[in-house]
């Protein structure tokens, strides 16, 4: 579980649309799961999983249908769709609400079916941005869950989110964005690493080099210029 910490505007739904090939980058180069996210865009589609920063799910549909409609794109024969299907709705306890048109749905019911759509092609890397925005406390917490779940059983996860807590709670490692200010016309972002301690749930600055006392007095020199 890799966590993407940062305020709103600092890049990290920019950067989840590269990395998901829904955007191409300016410049540079980017892998997942061994595919160029340019050069192999079409086959890296096929070994991922994306819910968006907004439930993207049809509410004149129902639960069930708009999972079977996520099966169809991925072109699953209709035994197995279905299968999946059904599984998705067991999971995330939307069995009752499968057979309801989605614009019935809670807040916290649409969430989930749109993570467990994300879950239908059974991606080993799944994409989650800022799945908890929103959500009432009982809630978050059961998507806490659900996402711990999936990494236990072996999904990589790549988790935005604007909360330090969300953060410590669920990954093993989490990078810190901000935006810099613009230079050359360019906004430029600014990553700061920073590693989770699972044992102790909190985040603590990666150690910097010991580069001796002449590199100590150069920057005492440039501090007083």
């Amino acid at each position: 579980m890799l966590a993407l910490l940062g305020p709103n505007g600092a890049g990290k739904t920019t950067l989840v649309r590269i990395l998901t090939t829904l955007l191409r980058p300016d410049s540079g180069r980017a892998r997942v799961a061994g595919y160029d996210v340019v050069a192999n865009a079409g086959r890296l589609r096929t070994v991922i999983g994306l819910a968006g920063q907004y439930a993207a799910v049809d509410e004149l549909l129902t639960g069930r249908e708009n999972l079977e409609l996520v099966g169809l794109w991925y072109h699953l024969d209709k035994h197995e769709y279905r299968r999946r299907a059904q599984e998705v709705l067991e999971r995330f306890s939307l069995i009752d609400a499968g057979g309801r048109l989605v614009k019935t749905y809670s807040g916290g019911m649409r969430r989930r079916l749109d993570i467990g759509a994300s879950l239908i092609a059974l991606p080993p890397v799944l994409f989650l941005d800022e799945p908890t925005t929103g959500l009432d406390p009982r809630t978050r917490n059961e998507v806490w869950q659900f996402i711990e779940e999936l990494v236990a059983a072996g999904t990589t996860v790549l988790l935005t989110t604007q909360y330090m807590e969300e953060a410590e709670h669920l990954a093993h490692q989490a990078h810190r964005h901000h935006r810099a200010p613009d230079q050359g016309g360019q906004g430029l972002l600014r990553r700061r690493a920073r590693r989770v301690q699972p044992s102790r749930g909190r985040l603590v600055d990666q150690p910097q080099p010991d580069r001796g006392p002449d590199h100590e007095r150069a920057r005492d020199g440039d501090r007083a210029a």
